[in-house]
């Protein structure tokens, strides 16, 4: 066998990390490969999370974007987001860099005190790590540990057939900022300052996830990394079901069309397949009581819609869209080796 692995794709090789490394039979492992962060029971009241997630210039952030403060902010609401899609409370970081070696010392300090802004949020700390030395792009790779109550915890892989999808915030507001940047850099107009700062400074919702995981009503999470149709797809996969989305349920940032026009795009695929938006996309049990949303939503200070509903697993994935055609929905978010 001669294939690449941008043949097999990202989802294919954690496939065969699997198999080439069978999860071992251990009481203290809850989860391992295969979820937002891994489960480790360490005490009967707390678990651990433990996440992890690479930043390689050129490829998930360009420097002349950004400056030193934000993409350390940034590396570490990545890494937040997955612990938030747990129910989850962030506790420390080790961080790892390779630096060229004509890297100022300023910017070093800057991506350090972005990531502090960030963790101190939760009184979370950095604890460790590892500097080395790369020929000439930046990576900056974190390892993110977190808590979690047992009874609060949600995977992917507990939605059912009837259960209620909802989104957190506005969705396609992180690759209408891409493309801002691609096409203006950094003098862009300032009507659209909401869809760079989307981009280059994601908030983690870590509060919402904790209140959505609490309430008792929550039944499967995920953080929206990949776009909705891939990130949805994980939970079906996980779950063995279906979904359907209804686009008049998308909430779209404003301004949103005006980007899509600009790019040849529409603001449906930005919030499809765009990626990046750092949301929570939750299933809820059909009987959840409004109350429960809105509490969340004014708690949390976060806009919550319901975007669509999950189905069996023979009643497909699909896209029921503004005139109220089914179509299938087609996962085309980012894979690092597609």
């Amino acid at each position: 066998m001669n294939k690449t692995v941008g043949e097999i794709g990202e989802f294919g090789l954690i496939e065969r990390i699997k198999k080439i490394i069978p999860q071992a039979d251990r009481k203290d492992i809850f989860c391992g490969i295969g979820d937002d962060t891994a489960i480790i029971k360490i005490s009967p009241k707390k678990w651990l999370l433990a996440t992890c997630d690479i930043q390689i210039e050129d490829v998930h952030f360009r420097l002349k974007h950004s400056t030193p403060r934000q993409l350390g902010s940034r590396a570490m609401a990545v890494n937040l987001s997955d612990i938030a899609s747990m129910g989850g409370t962030p506790t420390y970081a080790l961080v790892s860099m390779g630096l060229p070696p004509d890297f100022k010392v300023k910017q070093f300090d800057g991506i350090f005190k972005g990531m502090g802004d960030e963790l101190n949020k939760y009184s979370a700390l950095i604890i460790g790590g590892n500097l080395a030395h790369t020929s000439d792009k930046l990576v900056l790779d974190i390892f993110l540990m977190g808590e979690v109550s047992p009874d609060s915890i949600l995977l992917r892989s507990s939605a059912q057939p009837g259960d209620r999808i909802f989104v957190t915030g506005q969705l396609g507001a992180s690759a209408a900022g891409y493309h801002v940047l691609e096409k203006f850099e950094k003098n862009y107009p300032e009507e659209y300052r909401h869809f760079v700062e989307a981009h280059l400074q994601p908030t983690a919702k870590v509060e919402a996830g904790k209140q959505i995981a609490q309430s008792g009503y929550a039944t499967a999470m995920i953080d929206l990394s990949d776009g909705i149709a891939s990130d949805l797809r994980h939970i079906c996969d996980s779950s063995g079901v279906g979904a359907e989305i209804l686009e008049k349920g998308i909430p779209y940032p404003d301004k949103i069309d005006d980007i899509a026009k600009a790019v040849s795009k529409s603001k449906l695929d930005l919030s499809l397949h765009g990626g990046e938006d750092y949301e929570l996309l939750f299933t809820m049990k059909p009987d959840t009581p409004s109350e429960i949303i809105e509490q969340i939503a004014t708690e949390t200070k976060t806009e919550v819609t319901e975007i669509g509903k999950v189905l069996t697993k023979e009643a497909g994935y699909t896209l029921v869209t503004a005139d109220n055609n089914r179509q299938t929905l087609q996962p085309k978010g980012w894979d690092h080796f597609g």
